[in-house]
Order: C-alpha cells, then structure tokens, then sequence
C-alpha cells in the first residue's frame, strides 16, 4: 500500500467536503497562517448513511494582523453544518488549546442543528462543548461570526462569545424561522424571525458586516484596544494637551467621542440595540478605556434592556481591566407601564454589583444630566466612581427641572417654565455637588479629554 498516495487521497476528500470554508477562513486571517487541527476527522451519520467529513468542522490557529487566534468554523457542505458529538469535541480541543495559550476564539457560525440519529449523544457533546466555552467567557475574548443559518444550540455560541458579527445572510433562532413562525401563528420571512434587525432586544447583535473583511478590522481593533493583548498602554504619539473649543459651543456625543478618544481607536460596540446608550472600546492618551456614552436630545431614560446592555460591557471592562468611564446624561428610569413590569430594578442591582469587579478606574462626566436614578449608578461616590467631573452646562439634581420645581415651588404663582429655570439654577447647577465634595471638579467641556488623561494617568494600575 502506498502510503503516500493514500495520505493524499484522504486529504484531498477533506479539502474538497471544506473547499468554500475554507476560503472563508481565508478571508478573515493573514495569508497562509492557518495551521489546521484534526483535519483527518471522519465519521458516519447512521440515519443518513452520510460520511461526516472534517466532522462538520474545521478547526486551528492562525494570525490577524499579526494576533494569534484560534477558529472553529462550521462546514455546511457537510450536512448542512450538522454538530455531532465527534464535532463537538473537536472543537472541544481546540478551546483547551485556547485556554491553555490565553489565545481569543473565533466561531464561524453555520448549522440548521444537530445530526439526527445520535440522539443524546450529540447533547452530552454539547454541553461539554458549552460548558468550556462559559468557563472561558472573561479568560480570553470570544468573538462570533453569524455566516448563515444558525439554529438551535449552535446559537449559544453566540450568546457566549463577547463580540458577535452578523453577515447579511445571517440567521440566528433558538428553533428553527418555520416553527417560530407557525407557533406563533404568523408566516414571515426567517431574516425577520431571526436577522440582525430582528434580534433588536436581545443583545446578540455587536455588529453588522458586509464582509469578512469587515470582521477582520474591526477585532483587528479590539485586540489592539485589550491591555492583554497590546498593552494597557501605548505611546501612539498622540496629543495628551489637545483641547476642541468647538465643544463649548456645541457638544454632541459623535463630538465628544471624536474629542476624547485617541485617532482611529473608537469602536462602537452593539449600536444597533438601546441606541441611546453607546459602548465604547478604545484609547484615551494611549490608555485603554471602555466607555458608557448616554446620547438622547432630552436625556436616555433607563430600560431593562439599556441598563443590561450597560452591565454586559461594564462586566467586560472588569474581566480586562479596562478602566470604565460614564459621560452622563440620564433623568432616570422610564416612567411607563412596560419598563415597571420588567426587569430593570433587578437590572440596576446587577449593575451595582458589576461595578464592585471593576479594579481598575473608574470615572464620571456629567455631560449633561444627572438626574435622580441617573446620578445614584453613573456618577456617585458612593457607587464607587474615583473621579466626578461635570460640565458647567450640565445638571445634577433630584428632580428633572418641571418636576422639581412643581415639587418645591409648589406654592408659588409664576408661568411653569420660569419656574423650572429657576429651578435650574438654585437646585440643579452641578457647583450644589461639588460643595459638598460629590463631583471632583467643574470644566470647560473643551478640556475634558485633558482631565480624564490626567485621572487615567492617575489611577492606573
């Protein structure tokens, strides 16, 4: 038996069951870094009476611009992405391999579900698979690709994973679009039961790509943001004394981001859900920061699911210590119906919580309102922010300005709108604060990225 003309022939049935993943993979890493791990995985689908080539997986390490990943690619040429034990741990080694190297993980996401005709089997290989990937949620970063179709218990990678891209083609449903659909006695299109814009409360959906290559950049930036992975701080030449006098005149947030944050290192994580508050990773002077920015004309008011999405990324923050920074501006929680019967105190508490995990520093701008709820989690003291700093422009009260002086001018005969001015001024003027200690110090908006440099400066561990 010839030996070698056997290896190549077991190899070539490989290549060409994983011929267009392959390229995919491809697409996504620096050319020819790709090392693949058990690439002569076979085995038989029973009820099917189908090889499973590759077990429906390709698997291995490679680079992006130079930073080592490890990828776990389902093959829908093969059973349509089927996930069969053997599948399962497959990739089941190639996370002890992250583990073990401190590597991040790339799933490309492509299954209609399970091989039928293992049964139980197949979930034991799940839950293995799954569980090594919850133990490595905060030990190395975890990004997913949604490539396709993505149905059933496959979608928990997603869910795991820190950072999740979805295609254009992207579908991501905990059953399959048909039995959605039909249980819920409509009959609509899958993107609309599981796309990207479908998806807008779950907090799945970090970001929408055309390409691979637009997957590519943006964790190409992520990396370079993690203190892990580039370091917590680097000398990129940037301006620490820049001030922007345009923010005196007329801040918006994209203004604000634009200012603090260093060239080209803001990345908006997740701005197609809650858009009113935006997560951003980036560099502030050289130094990584994640950073909350409320962006409403009148002020965010707090959902479950903004106060969630809050969370999420302040428990990122901490499991990288990044240092954490709030630019406020909330009058507080919802008042209506739907937010009182949900889960948004539950949420807060959360929050709270989160916030004690986070070592490193952490920092509050008042950027325009702090009102109520709204000072009590994002700028406090006592919730445990080092610094406090507050625009002049900005509010700080009890009360949103009507309300307040509805309350304390309760007795007085003047045009409501004379009186919430006046209100402003005597109770909402963030000096009343700073008197008693609560913010650090009052500013200019056009030096904010010089005080918050100098606190990071400060404060870095």
């Amino acid at each position: 038996m010839d030996k070698i003309k056997l290896l190549q022939s077991r190899r070539e049935q490989v290549l060409a069951a994983g011929t267009e993943i392959r390229k995919t993979i491809s697409s996504l890493i620096d050319a020819d870094s790709f090392v693949e791990l058990s690439g002569f995985s076979f085995s038989k689908n029973e009820f099917f009476d189908s090889k499973a080539e590759g077990e429906g997986v390709v698997t291995g390490f490679a680079t992006i611009d130079g930073y080592p990943v490890y990828i776990a690619a389902q093959n829908f040429a093969v059973l349509h992405g089927g996930v069969s034990k053997a599948g399962c741990e497959k990739m089941l080694k190639m996370l002890s391999l992250a583990e073990k190297n401190s590597t991040p993980v790339i799933y490309i996401l492509h299954s209609r579900g399970v091989q039928i005709g293992e049964g139980v089997t197949v979930l034991e290989g799940l839950a293995q698979l799954l569980s090594k990937a919850a133990k490595l949620h905060g030990v190395v970063p975890q990004f997913a690709v949604v490539n396709g179709e993505v149905y059933g218990q496959s979608a928990l990678l997603a869910a795991c994973a820190d950072f999740t891209f979805f295609l254009k083609a992207g579908i991501l449903t905990a059953d399959s679009p048909l039995v959605i659909s039909a249980k819920s006695g409509k009959n609509i299109p899958s993107e609309q039961v599981g796309g990207a814009t479908a998806l807008s409360h779950t907090g799945l959906v970090s970001f929408i790509a055309d390409d691979f290559a637009y997957v590519r950049e943006k964790i190409h930036k992520i990396l370079d943001v993690l203190p892990d992975y580039s370091g917590a701080v680097i000398d990129n030449g940037t301006d620490l004394n820049a001030a922007y006098p345009a923010l005196d005149e007329h801040c918006t947030a994209d203004a604000l981001i634009e200012a603090v944050f260093d060239t080209d290192t803001a990345i908006e994580i997740g701005g197609e859900y809650s858009p009113g508050v935006r997560c951003i990773l980036g560099r502030v002077g050289g130094i990584s920061v994640a950073a909350i920015v409320f962006d409403a004309e009148n002020g965010v008011l707090l959902d479950a699911d903004n106060i969630a999405k809050i969370t999420e990324f302040a428990e990122f923050a901490s499991y990288y210590s990044l240092p954490f920074v709030t630019f406020t501006d909330t009058c507080g929680i919802r008042p209506d119906l739907m937010t009182n019967d949900s889960r948004v105190l539950k949420n807060c508490f959360k929050l709270l919580e989160t916030y004690d995990l986070i070592e490193s520093a952490k920092i509050a701008v008042v950027w325009k309102k702090a009102v109520g709820l709204g000072y009590t989690l994002f700028a406090a003291k006592s919730a445990g922010f080092d610094y406090s700093y507050a625009f002049a422009t900005a509010q700080i009260s009890l009360f949103e300005n009507t309300k307040g002086a509805e309350i304390e001018f309760a007795d007085e005969n003047a045009p409501a709108e004379k009186l919430a001015d006046r209100y402003a001024d005597e109770h909402a003027d963030p000096i009343n604060a700073a008197k008693n200690g609560y913010i650090d110090n009052i500013i200019r908006p056009q030096f904010v990225r010089q005080y918050l440099i100098a606190s990071l400066q400060m404060l870095l561990k």
